[in-house]
């Protein structure tokens, strides 16, 4: 019963709280729920299912559901003649293990990540708090779900450094272990009670019709533009209306600005949304909602001509490696618009800024990305049938 104690130390959270006071009766329960549930375990935890490598949508009900599975699969083998700690089986969110996926009846592609796994392990000293810090981010989204709550990104690590100040130090850590149990359970981040923390903005020629039934001009939100909400179930509730031409993705929040206080979109009838640099998630959903309700209308990017211009091109073109089970809910076939290399000879030799560390960092990143080496492919291919 050392082990035992062990785990009770380091995995202290209420959703399997009563299995560790009630040992007798818990294995009696998980004897009769693991053969209830054979199914389902075998095609999700632990018995990982190679085809589900997507996050789902779920209600709240049924990810409850899969973290308790989790704690009887656990507590199982924990209680079995041979204990043992399970490593958590997780799809490995790493660009070996990325591809690109084309619909058959769009021209979006889009990242999503095949049937390699990685583990956390309690075992191993440099994954034992990664280990434990998956178990204490479950716990506070059954927390959640059965509260009926939803926190942001931010708002979860406050709870965490205040819950368990030893495993979570920075929210980069948070943010990582979010998507380790987006990975283990198969469910969206916001199946989870974990809401977006939009930036992002938009103007233009837009009518939009909230579940409230409150509708927002967005040629009269001034330079700052509409304020796009975290809450991703009201921005797939949107109805929306348009009679712009053009979609336009804009990265400097300031450009934005300038094009809204101009007035650009009643020049170039268009709708403008930025991200204010990298996209956070419910711009880039409200961008693929657009898509869906404005199927004709072409989507472009003005974004700066250097690698992190190029990769939030390609966040919201292709999706990212780091949410790849969920990368598909949010591709959208956007155009490149603005500098090129041709245009250099354009441009005072003054002007041009010499490229940081960081920068070198992400264009071997692209350089090194199957995603544009097959873009790069297609785009050689036309050009010699255009000569031809």
């Amino acid at each position: 019963m050392i082990i035992f104690r062990k785990i009770k130390y380091l995995l202290y959270p209420s959703v399997w709280h009563f299995y560790l006071q009630h040992t007798q009766t818990c294995f009696q329960m998980l004897y009769w729920k693991l053969t209830t549930m054979a199914d389902f375990c075998k095609s999700s935890l632990f018995y990982s299912d190679k085809k589900l490598c997507y996050a789902e949508i779920l209600p709240p009900s049924v990810v409850r559901a899969r973290i308790e599975v989790a704690v009887l699969n656990f507590l199982k083998i924990l209680n079995s003649p041979n204990p043992a700690i399970t490593d958590l089986p997780l799809i490995s969110r790493t660009s070996n293990n990325s591809r690109v996926s084309r619909g058959l009846m769009t021209d979006v592609s889009s990242i999503f990540l095949s049937h390699s796994f990685c583990t956390r392990s309690l075992m191993r000293a440099n994954a034992a708090k990664a280990f434990v810090r998956v178990w204490k981010v479950m716990e506070m989204c059954f927390q959640l779900l059965t509260e009926e709550k939803r926190v942001t990104q931010r708002e979860l690590f406050y709870k965490l450094l205040c819950n368990s100040p030893d495993y979570f130090t920075s929210q980069l850590e948070v943010n990582r272990t979010i998507q380790d149990v987006v990975a283990l359970l198969h469910c969206s981040r916001y199946s989870l009670g974990i809401m977006a923390s939009s930036r992002g903005a938009l103007t233009g020629r837009l009518l939009l019709q909230d579940p409230n039934q409150e509708t927002i001009d967005c040629t009269a939100c001034g330079s700052s533009g509409y304020a796009i909400t975290g809450d991703l179930n009201v921005i797939e509730k949107l109805v929306m209306q348009s009679d712009a031409r053009y979609i336009i993705v804009v990265e400097k929040h300031a450009i934005f600005q300038r094009l809204a206080d101009d007035r650009i979109f009643n020049k170039i009838p268009s709708i403008l949304v930025t991200g204010k640099g990298y996209p956070d998630i419910a711009t880039r959903l409200l961008l693929y909602r657009m898509s869906r309700a404005f199927p004709n209308l072409p989507i472009v990017a003005l974004v700066d001509w250097n690698p992190a211009g190029l990769a939030i091109l390609c966040t919201f073109k292709f999706g990212s490696i780091g949410m790849g089970l969920e990368a598909y809910r949010f591709a959208c076939n956007v155009k490149w618009l603005g500098l090129r290399g041709d245009d250099l000879p354009l441009i005072p030799e003054e002007s041009l800024v010499p490229l940081k560390p960081r920068d070198l960092q992400i264009a071997k990143s692209l350089m090194s990305s199957e995603l544009l080496q097959r873009r790069i492919a297609v785009n050689d291919s036309e050009r010699s049938k255009g000569r031809n």
